[in-house]
């Protein structure tokens, strides 16, 4: 029999499994310490964000518009357009279209038709974007670089606004001077066309901003980039017109090369640069209200 001096050989062992169990516990990998060596990417694991980079406009007088884009954005703002060049030398042929007359650019991306708008002369200039801090910030790097504009006649803000949204605070970018009431004389759509998803939005902006008057024009003014979805991008006319705006095409422009020369899809189509203006139907101008229900509302309304 053992006294209680001498212990049973079997518990000491046990004790002793015990002690190898709770040093071997000080060390457990499921502590966050460790885990880092399992799951910390290394530094170069991901590819580093690409730098922002500059494009160059030159105007019709020669002069040189420097624009800065964002390294990278979902919004594919990191490009400069065709669309945006195309609309912006129309502009300029055409000074008449944007002098003495308020301008809203949605989906501007670098600014460039806001910018040129105001070096012709606009009386008010409002440069929108999605409300991405890094990209409103490079939108007014290039109004508050943009030369052509002296600082006492700068006339040119930038906002975010996403498309379909209430635009009371665009709309307070107006001064608020003669003919300023119920909207813009003039809005750029430049290249939007791609995200077919949104033709609904944009065109809820463009009744909610553009002024009723017979001389108010929405330019519209794209490329498709996806030629096989081509008549996916037109559908937005269509929609357009279901939604009582009279629709014209205006310019059609082919470009030396496609934007993107590894793009899939037919060459021509690629270059192709079309413009085409929304107006208001002369009933509306005259005071009648176009209903802010579209079609397809109406049929479910139904």
């Amino acid at each position: 029999m053992a006294t209680p001096s001498s212990p049973n050989p079997v518990v000491v062992v046990a004790k002793e499994k015990e002690e190898e169990k709770e040093e071997e516990d000080t060390t457990d990998l499921s502590t966050s310490a460790n885990l880092d060596l399992f799951f910390t990417d290394p530094a170069d694991f991901y590819p580093p964000t690409p730098p922002p980079t500059t494009q160059t406009y030159t105007t019709l007088s020669g002069a040189t518009i420097t624009l800065h884009l964002v390294g990278h954005s979902p919004l594919e703002a990191h490009h400069l357009w065709n669309g945006s060049r195309v609309v912006a030398s129309h502009f300029e042929a055409h000074p008449a279209l944007v002098h003495n007359r308020t301008v809203l650019e949605l989906g501007a991306g670098a600014g460039l038709p806001s910018i040129v708008a105001a070096t012709l002369g606009a009386r008010r200039v409002v440069v929108t974007d999605y409300p991405d801090p890094d990209l409103v910030e490079t939108m007014w790097r290039n109004v508050r670089g943009c030369e052509l504009i002296s600082e006492r006649e700068k006339v040119i803000v930038v906002d975010g606004l996403v498309w379909g949204a209430d635009p009371a605070g665009v709309l307070g970018h107006l001064t608020g001077g003669a003919g300023d009431e119920g909207g813009f004389d003039v809005l750029v759509l430049a290249d939007l066309l791609f995200r077919h998803t949104e033709h609904g939005s944009m065109l809820r902006t463009i009744r909610q901003t553009l002024k009723k008057s017979r001389e108010s024009k929405a330019f519209v003014v794209f490329t498709s980039y996806r030629p096989w979805l081509q008549h996916k991008d037109l559908a937005f006319f269509d929609l357009a017109r279901e939604q009582g705006f009279v629709v014209d095409k205006v310019l059609e422009r082919k470009m030396d090369r496609p934007l993107f020369e590894k793009d899939p899809g037919d060459e021509e189509v690629l270059k192709t640069v079309t413009g085409w203006v929304l107006r208001w139907p002369e009933e509306v101008c005259r005071g009648r209200e176009v209903t802010d229900i579209s079609m397809e509302e109406r049929n479910v309304a139904k």
